[in-house]
């Protein structure tokens, strides 16, 4: 699966009042460990993501969760944040993000595996394999200030499932994260980044206040948001281009009729 690179509970505030302007800016990461077999991408070394961190603070920016962001864009105060997401739960989000996090002062949403906890990321079939969060990292991960958010149960292409499947990856994945985690969950991370329009519309029936996408094109909304891939390659003076053609090509949002 290649990584495409693109340049309050419900019913909370409605949709259009989280909503002003255009899409923010959020980055996408994945794993944060040694990149030394990294066939799809997916990992930046702790190294490297403390000087994208640094990088991020020297230029009076903050990185937070999505949901804090959504937060802070509803009441006219996200200036100066960016949204950072970790995707697929990664054992070494713990170990390796969440202390370089916390010391720049930073939070983020980690998407995770609600039926694959503690095992490992079988859908990438060249390997390597990496270990997923356990419910016990997951809940540490959650007492660090960093939110949880769903990626399904277990890594399918939502946009091929059919409607049975499509409602217990979406609706199952929330139930066992805000048992697990006892708060709720507000987010959902789409699988390889794919959206349609019934998988948008079953992550808002099923009570999310976001979903976050990769380039949702058309589709781009609070419940498909665009991101920003961000990788080992990525030294400070990419991160200033990707902001910069961010900026210039960001899409409005649609207005919805609000989280419910």
């Amino acid at each position: 699966m290649p990584v495409e690179t693109a340049l309050q509970e419900p019913p909370g505030p409605r949709t259009r009042e989280l909503l002003p302007g255009r899409a923010p800016w959020v980055a996408m990461y994945h794993s944060v460990d040694d990149c030394a077999d990294d066939p799809y991408d997916v990992t930046v070394t702790p190294e490297r993501l403390g000087q994208q961190l640094r990088w991020l603070r020297s230029r009076g920016l903050r990185g937070v969760s999505v949901a804090e962001l959504l937060d802070a864009r509803s009441r006219g105060a996200g200036r100066g944040l960016v949204g950072l997401t970790f995707d697929d739960g990664y054992g070494d989000f713990v170990e390796n993000a969440v202390p370089l996090l916390r010391h720049y002062e930073c939070s983020a949403t980690v998407f995770v595996l609600a039926g694959r906890l503690g095992g490992e990321n079988g859908w990438d079939v060249e390997g390597p394999r990496k270990p997923l969060l356990t419910a016990q990292g997951i809940r540490a991960a959650a007492a660090a200030g960093m939110e949880i958010g769903s990626h399904g149960l277990l890594h399918v292409d939502l946009t091929r499932a059919d409607d049975d499947e499509r409602r217990a990856e979406v609706q199952r994945s929330k139930a066992q994260l805000e048992e697990l985690t006892g708060g709720p969950v507000h987010g959902f991370c789409y699988p390889y980044g794919h959206v349609d329009p019934p998988t948008v519309e079953a992550v808002r029936r099923a009570g999310y206040r976001y979903g976050c996408a990769i380039s949702p094109g058309s589709l781009t909304s609070v419940y498909a948001m665009p991101r920003v891939y961000v990788g080992q390659r990525d030294a400070p003076w990419r991160l200033e281009l990707k902001r910069r053609v961010h900026r210039l090509r960001r899409r409005a949002w649609h207005a919805e009729e609000g989280a419910r």
